[in-house]
């Protein structure tokens, strides 16, 4: 589908433009500011490379929204995931915004969404729709393809819809996700069970590089008639990274 994974060739939009809508863009590094140069120096080739190809992006949204909703998909994951009001969540690789728009007419007033992605243009066009439709609650954060960048501990559930297999290192994403997570978080992925060569990611595949990076699996569902499967898993200890290890495809 081809969200939020490659390095933005685009100029980057003002924030003046999020501010007076109302929004927000969040570029935020764990640490101090300017670490984020230091940190990718630091961890350059730290991670393993994935073991299998990594599809690149071709839009910002995955199917069209009336068929993913007559087929019921977005109902059916938040169900799933108990989405709620009081629940912060993040819709990572947001692009047009699909899940980011259903997560704040679910939570309500007070809704706490952070959309999430490295292209800056499919977060300034979600910008321009948020407005539109006078959706408030959304944080916009520009991302890195190796790091979300989300405030520590600021996210209860982190969804990754039809682009997990597009993330240009998913060890070193996972590496970073982990920190934004607060107690009890948990990351649900959506995609296909076909080929990462082919825009999917095979269930068995997931499962190892999300353990891999100590999260582990607790749920899993097919999203039938939609497309694709929704798979949850929780963070345990992260591994030192030299024992971090590819898996084959």
């Amino acid at each position: 589908m081809g969200r939020a994974m490659t390095t933005p060739g685009s100029r980057r939009p003002s924030s003046l433009r999020y501010r007076a809508l109302g929004l927000a863009l969040a570029t935020i590094c764990l640490g101090n500011p300017g670490c984020a140069t230091g940190q990718r120096a630091t961890l350059a080739g730290a991670f393993p490379a994935p073991d299998r190809p990594v599809a690149g992006i071709a839009t910002s949204e995955y199917s069209d929204e009336r068929t993913r909703d007559r087929q019921g998909e977005a109902d059916r994951v938040m169900d799933r995931l108990g989405v709620k009001p009081g629940l912060r969540v993040a819709d990572l690789g947001a692009g047009r915004g699909y899940y980011t728009v259903r997560f704040v007419r679910r939570l309500g007033p007070g809704a706490v969404v952070y959309a999430e992605d490295v292209t800056p243009r499919y977060l300034s066009d979600l910008a321009g729709r948020l407005q539109q439709e006078r959706i408030q609650g959304v944080t916009l954060v520009l991302g890195d393809p190796r790091n979300p960048k989300l405030p520590p501990g600021a996210v209860d559930v982190a969804l990754l819809s039809h682009m997990y297999h597009e993330i240009e290192n998913p060890f070193e994403f996972l590496y970073h996700l982990h920190a934004a997570l607060a107690p009890g978080g948990r990351v649900a992925i959506i995609d296909n069970d076909k080929p990462t060569k082919n825009h999917g990611t095979p269930p068995a595949l997931l499962r190892c590089e999300l353990a891999a990076v100590g999260y582990r699996q607790v749920d899993f569902l097919s999203l039938e008639p939609a497309d694709g499967y929704l798979a949850v898993f929780v963070p345990d200890t992260l591994p030192a990274i030299s024992e971090i290890r590819a898996c084959p495809q």
